[in-house]
């Protein structure tokens, strides 16, 4: 069969042949791969990035956003039956320390966990895949359209189901605070307006921030969803809570180290601030740390890192696409802006434009 690898440390991405894989336990399911999407950890692995390779082995095949449909399953797996949508997750644990032993590897103590395509473990650009049913988690065939964004949208369902747990931990309220509360989402590529979807689906008026032009694609889909746009080329983001008030929540994903400090001056009193992305080497940057500080202190503050996603945020992930394709129908499927076959894979992981939201691999 074929896969896209790289060699870790080089990256240079080619087309290769594997040995298709096989059943060899009564709990594992083979999903035939139809669409891997593709993101910024993809292509840094391409460029030579972090990544490591298997045991044994010079390649890492890469991809971790994937979706496929059941071709055979183990005799005890009850989960799925074939033809039916699935997913895998990312992570698998290090076996030894208590997060990992209770199916939450997303928040491993020793870092000796593995991750398909990133880190030890192949990953889903190929035609055929295999794992055990423990990490699999089923699309409804309703949601099939937008199933290969269950892995980004399960990013967002960690960051924002913690902060909503942290709030309401900390503040006499129950869990129904964040609707009607204010946020900001920092960056809207694909994991920001997966945050978007999941945050009006509970009610948040959002206001979107980027660089991109007014009338994009993305700032467009924005507004579309119910958000508000502000471009960040145009405006002062240290006045934010000065135009809309109290600002409870921030939603990082734009991975600029910059904009992600100067966020922290709008963040409103007993707010949070959750950062997913992670930005590349750079120049230094500027930030008043004894104001920040200050700040973080007298307003009762939370700033919080969230990384990876466990199989119940894949779960509640695929539930809030579903509920999606119901509210908004087929805008949803314009998150998914290109679709490229695996033999021009080049394409998927080279070229982007300023509308490109998610690009996907089809290996149908």
């Amino acid at each position: 069969m074929k896969a896209i690898a790289i060699t870790p440390g080089v990256g240079a991405a080619e087309l290769i042949d594997l040995d298709e894989p096989a059943i060899t336990s009564p709990t594992q399911v083979k999903l035939k791969v139809l669409e891997v999407g593709i993101c910024g950890t993809d292509r840094e692995e391409v460029l030579g990035g972090r990544a490591d390779a298997p045991p044994n082995s010079s390649r890492l095949v890469i991809g971790h956003e994937m979706l496929g449909q059941v071709v055979e399953v183990g005799v005890d797996v009850s989960k799925v039956a074939r033809g039916d949508y699935a997913v895998f997750t990312v992570r698998r644990g290090c076996g030894v320390c208590e997060p990992c032993l209770n199916d939450r590897a997303d928040m491993c103590f020793t870092g000796n966990y593995e991750e398909r395509g990133i880190k030890a473990l192949h990953g889903f650009e190929t035609q055929f895949v295999v794992d055990d049913e423990a990490f699999l988690v089923r699309v409804p065939s309703g949601t099939r359209s937008v199933g290969v964004l269950a892995e980004p949208m399960s990013i967002v369902q960690k960051a924002v189901t913690e902060s909503i747990r942290i709030q309401s931990t900390r503040l006499p309220l129950d869990e129904s605070w964040i609707s009607g509360a204010t946020a900001v989402v920092a960056g809207i590529g694909a994991i920001g307006m997966l945050a978007v979807i999941a945050l009006r689906l509970k009610g948040v008026s959002v206001i979107g921030v980027d660089i991109v032009a007014d009338d994009s694609k993305r700032a467009q889909l924005l507004r579309q969803l119910g958000g508000q746009y502000i471009n960040a080329n145009k405006i002062d983001i240290s006045k934010l809570d000065d135009a809309f008030g109290q600002i409870d929540f921030i939603f990082e994903s734009a991975g600029v180290a910059q904009l992600g400090f100067d966020l922290i001056d709008v963040l409103g009193t007993n707010g949070i601030y959750v950062m997913t992305g992670i930005p590349h080497e750079g120049k230094p940057i500027c930030f008043p740390g004894a104001q920040a500080m200050a700040q973080m202190v007298l307003k009762n503050q939370v700033i919080l890192g969230s990384v990876n996603a466990s199989t119940q945020h894949f779960e509640t992930g695929i539930g809030d696409l579903g509920k999606a394709k119901e509210r908004w129908g087929d805008l949803i499927d314009s998150l998914i802006t290109t679709r490229v076959s695996y033999f021009d894979f080049e394409k998927a992981l080279h070229q982007r434009s300023e509308d490109d939201i998610k690009t996907v691999i089809t290996w149908q």
